[in-house]
């Protein structure tokens, strides 16, 4: 494993962080239900047919800064219905909010980039939001954002509505966290075997992002399966897209079996960042998101806390819960994997709470991937 530290350099690709994410869904009402409930998210604006917008549903849900668009089709064709059929819900947009969007655009076009969307502005009494798009992995894009002239709930056409979900007695009852999240703190991508190096380089050129981290050969592999992974990140390290791609292993990697039932390349799984992991695990668990199993024997081993030293929360308590704990030289982390979101073993969350460690767990991939193994065997996909 490599880990390497922002260096200053001139930024030709200025962002801000990620400004949101697109869920393209099979029933965007229902996947709203399941983020206000399971995640503790808030909704906040909508648009569909009741705005004149005669092809989709799609909501607004927020903790912190962290915002996803769930989109879904309300008639057969159209425009990203196609995408469901093939992968199921999923993530289709990983927007980044910049400074710049014509500039951006222009470095990324010149850089090579394929253009989805040319920057145009799109407006409505709440002023103008300026936007352009341009493809990455599989069917995956970034949108380019400069939100700096408009104060409406989202975008131009949605409007502010009430929560799905009124949480508000249950927190002032100290029964649940505020919020369950406060931020996007990565967003991970699979792609083909042969093709990290690839992304790595597209992001590079295309972005200005550097290669922040390496994990290869026994760093990321188990008895059974194996995989690679490189973390790419802008110059501020608010947005970090670790990449991973299969490696020869004896049975199917977790890559591997993502990439036959997404139908090919996208985003594997979002890691949120939490104030409060143990009090978020607890009310998402009450709420029915499944986790990760861990064995006990990982808490139990002399070398864990011989490796870790102290922490915010007791081993014991950690170990009630399964949360994983890690520690590196500027820090550690506590983090927790949910169950795939979804009926294909494809799309799946991570809570993570750092206490300066800027890793991603790496004491922590064997147990990780054991624990992925375990459920791919259930699957009968090992």
């Amino acid at each position: 494993m490599k880990m390497e530290h922002a260096t200053k350099k001139a930024d030709v690709f200025p962002v801000k962080g990620v400004d949101y994410l697109q869920f393209l869904v099979g029933n965007a009402k229902q996947a709203a239900h399941y983020y206000s409930t399971a995640f503790g998210m808030t909704c906040v604006a909508y648009r569909g047919p009741e705005q004149g917008y005669r092809d989709h549903a799609e909501y607004v849900l927020v903790s912190g800064s962290a915002r996803f668009l769930v989109t879904g089709a309300v008639h057969t064709g159209a425009p990203g219905s196609d995408h469901v059929t093939k992968h199921s819900d999923g993530i289709y947009d990983i927007a980044l909010e910049v400074p710049d969007v014509d500039a951006a655009y222009l470095h990324a076009i010149n850089a090579g980039a394929r253009g989805v969307t040319e920057p145009h502005d799109v407006k409505d009494e709440h002023g103008t939001v300026r936007i352009a798009a341009i493809a990455t992995y599989g069917d995956t894009i970034h949108s380019l954002v400069d939100r700096s002239g408009y104060d409406g709930p989202f975008l131009p056409g949605f409007v502010a509505r009430e929560p799905i979900v009124d949480r508000a007695p249950a927190i002032e009852a100290g029964l649940q966290p505020k919020r369950y999240f406060q931020a996007v703190d990565h967003v991970v991508g699979n792609v083909e075997l042969g093709k990290m190096d690839e992304w790595v380089e597209f992001y590079g050129r295309v972005m200005g992002f550097t290669n922040m981290a390496e994990f290869i050969g026994d760093d990321i592999a188990t008895d059974y399966s194996a995989l690679m992974s490189k973390v790419v990140a802008d110059g501020s390290r608010k947005v970090k897209f670790p990449l991973n791609e299969p490696a020869v292993s004896k049975r199917k990697s977790q890559i591997d079996e993502y990439l036959e039932f997404y139908g090919g390349p996208g985003a594997q799984h979002i890691a949120v960042a939490t104030n409060d992991i143990i009090a978020s695990v607890d009310a998402m668990r009450a709420a029915g998101v499944e986790f990760l199993d861990t064995p006990d024997s990982y808490y139990d081993d002399p070398s864990l806390r011989a490796r870790i030293g102290k922490v915010r929360a007791p081993i014991e308590e950690l170990k009630k819960r399964k949360i994983l704990v890690d520690r590196d030289e500027d820090g550690y982390l506590l983090q927790i994997f949910t169950k795939p979101v979804q009926d294909r073993p494809t799309v799946f969350f991570e809570l993570i709470e750092r206490h300066g460690s800027l890793g991603f767990g790496k004491g922590n991939f064997k147990a990780l991937f054991e624990a992925i193994e375990r459920e791919q065997e259930l699957r009968g996909n090992l």
